[in-house]
């Protein structure tokens, strides 16, 4: 068998590098909440905080209320002027002014503070949410989704829904306040002041309705078509080396061309929907100060106005452009924002499954699903009966299998790319749930077993942070004589210590850099700690080359001991140390029994291990390589 690192697709079913799950059609995205959930969702998290909303709009208010007292100064020094008064009259409309300036600047300025804090809070917890609930969402969802979608969702649905909460929220909340006072205001001066004002609204109405019926499904479609892009790229850069050895850079170029061309003729399409929206606009706002100017016209020519109350009136209108303009321009914000917030609360709203196993492929196991304090472990069987599969309709990887592993047992399972090895994998440590037949851990269902079986697969992933915290997500609890035990066991005491700083070496991202055979051990270890009475090795020691490969080896021998375990074996001298070697072929058990007893039958698996055994022999003559790690054909 020939295993491509990073790679567990089976070739007969599982969507690859050529293309991905949707390259040519839609993926199961993750859910997104409708607009009454969304809104829902958003007064659940406000609920808790209702002292600190209650008191922002109270400062908010306050300051708007007193930036209004501005227009009747100016209007009362337009009526001093027209009445020829001594300038010394001037002065206290004047200080008056200054006074209200000081006032608004600090009231808004604490307003607009604790409306701040109180949106940060807010999305801090539904960030704290939507990762809570990522994380535990089904494997076998989020594959069928895509990491693009999920990435799309964590980044750039949380960029804005952020810009909005710092921005966008301080401003709408003002503006609202700005243009339901001012409109008071005018009403206070002379009720046909408001009603020629009133004449605007309809157009900004209109406008509003117009602009929010187109907006609203064409960010979400933006949101979808951005997703996909994503997903396409990680596709094809993921899977580079496969797309270079199949030619098939034109094809996946053109993919990600027609999907960022989709992104982009929907934001463009977004831009003129904007400019339409502003044109509209203006019509409002010239209608509406048209309308106030003739009224004030013929109250004062009626006497029932001043000069300077037409002034106030008129000044009135025309700070209302800006609260009005702000106010209906943030839609643009709120509606990019409530879609992104309606994707982020659909995934904090996704039923997750009761228990998730205790399994992450890449070798880790959660420390929320490891047993407090080590044990003794029970024995546990495994029951695999009518199993079948497929990952597209039509299209099935595994077909009416029957496999029984016994308490302690290990068992290799072996055959050609395709066979559907990993599937069945997968099936078994609960990642995906079966499409036929039933999958039994102790007569549970591997999900609903409860940190019964752990997977380590050849995707390894290192977390940023000391080595000891690293191997303390799989037992939180365990002290630094556990951790040292658990390395040692599979050989990585030795280098563990050496490190710079020994367990306090800052390992992953930004940190001491693991080679592929420690990372190994490392996960490894954690398997160890974790102590799961059910194991399964994804060709967990496909990664380290020749030269490590006898070293993890014997590693994941000791980390299997006294448990029950499923090896997905990437050299068949893993299969010759197991208990039971089965062969599978087309999706099917085609031969089960002992290392020797298969051999002796002279079937499938006979002709691998001549195979193997051939190649090794080649590359241990003169002039060839060590075979120390040849993989099996």
């Amino acid at each position: 068998m020939t295993a491509t690192a990073g790679t567990h697709d089976e070739a007969a079913g599982r969507p690859d590098a050529s293309g991905g799950p949707g390259a040519d059609g839609a993926r199961a995205l993750l859910p997104t909440a409708t607009a009454a959930r969304t809104r829902a969702a958003v007064r659940e998290l406000l609920r808790p905080r209702r002292a600190l909303a209650w008191t922002a709009f109270a400062l908010m208010a306050a300051a708007t209320a007193v930036g209004l007292l501005t227009q009747p100064l100016l209007g009362h020094i337009v009526d001093l002027v027209t009445d020829e008064r001594d300038a010394g009259a001037l002065t206290l409309p004047v200080v008056l002014l200054v006074a209200v300036a000081v006032a608004q600047g600090v009231l808004t300025a604490i307003g607009r503070t604790m409306v701040s804090r109180l949106g940060e809070t807010v999305l801090a917890e539904l960030r704290e949410r939507f990762v809570e609930r990522a994380l535990h969402l089904p494997l076998d969802r989020l594959e069928k989704a895509g990491s693009g979608d999920l990435t799309a969702r964590v980044t750039r649905d949380v960029s804005r829904v952020a810009e909005a909460v710092r921005g966008a929220l301080p401003q709408l909340a003002s503006s609202v306040l700005a243009i339901v006072l001012t409109l008071g205001a005018l009403a206070v001066l002379d009720w046909r002041f408001l009603l020629a004002a009133l004449l605007a609204v309809p157009v900004q109405a209109y406008t509003a309705r117009w602009y929010v019926r187109r907006a609203v499904p064409l960010y979400a479609r933006e949101r979808v078509a951005t997703g996909a892009q994503q997903q396409q790229l990680l596709d094809t850069v993921s899977g580079a080396a496969t797309v270079r050895a199949h030619r098939l850079e034109a094809p996946h170029a053109g993919r990600v061309e027609a999907r960022s061309r989709a992104a982009v003729d929907l934001r463009l399409r977004g831009v003129r929907l904007l400019m339409g929206f502003y044109n509209r606009l203006h019509v409002a706002e010239y209608l509406g100060l048209a309308a106030v100017l003739v009224a004030g016209y013929v109250l004062v020519r009626d006497g029932s106005a001043s000069i300077g109350t037409a002034t106030a009136a008129a000044l009135y209108f025309h700070s209302l452009f800006g609260p009005v303009n702000v106010a209906l321009v943030l839609l643009d914000d709120a509606q990019a924002a409530t879609a992104g917030l309606a994707r982020l609360v659909g995934v904090v709203d996704a039923r997750e499954r009761a228990d998730d196993g205790g399994r992450t492929p890449g070798g880790g196991v959660p420390g929320e699903q490891a047993p407090g304090e080590p044990g003794p472990r029970p024995a546990v069987g495994v029951s695999v009966r009518g199993v079948s599969h497929a990952y597209e309709p039509g299209r099935p990887v595994l077909h009416d299998v029957d496999l029984e592993l016994r308490p302690k047992e290990k068992v290799a399972l072996v055959g050609a790319s395709g066979a559907g090895k990993s599937t069945l994998a997968k099936l078994l440590a609960g990642i995906h749930t079966p499409a036929a037949g039933r999958v039994d851990v102790g007569g549970a269902a591997p999900h609903e077993a409860g940190g019964t079986v752990a997977l380590v697969t050849q995707e390894v992933h290192v977390f940023a942070g000391p080595l000891a915290d690293d191997l303390r997500l799989a037992r939180p609890g365990a002290g630094d004589a556990e951790l040292r035990e658990a390395l040692d066991r599979v050989g990585a005491l030795g280098w563990a210590e050496a490190l710079p700083e020994g367990l306090d070496t800052v390992v992953g991202e930004g940190g001491h850099r693991l080679t592929a055979d420690r990372a190994q051990q490392l996960a490894l270890a954690r398997l160890v700690l974790a102590d799961p009475p059910v194991a399964v090795l994804d060709e967990a020691t496909a990664e380290a080359g020749s030269l490590g490969a006898r070293r993890l080896e014997e590693a994941a021998q000791r980390a299997l001991d006294g448990r029950t375990a499923l090896v997905v074996a990437h050299r068949l001298s893993q299969a010759a140390a197991a208990d039971r070697v089965v062969v599978m072929a087309d999706g099917r058990v085609a031969e089960s029994g002992t290392h020797e007893e298969l051999r002796a039958a002279d079937g499938p698996y006979a002709a691998l291990w001549r195979a193997w055994s051939a190649g090794r022999a080649a590359d241990a003559a003169p002039g060839g390589a060590s075979g120390a790690g040849q993989d099996t054909p």
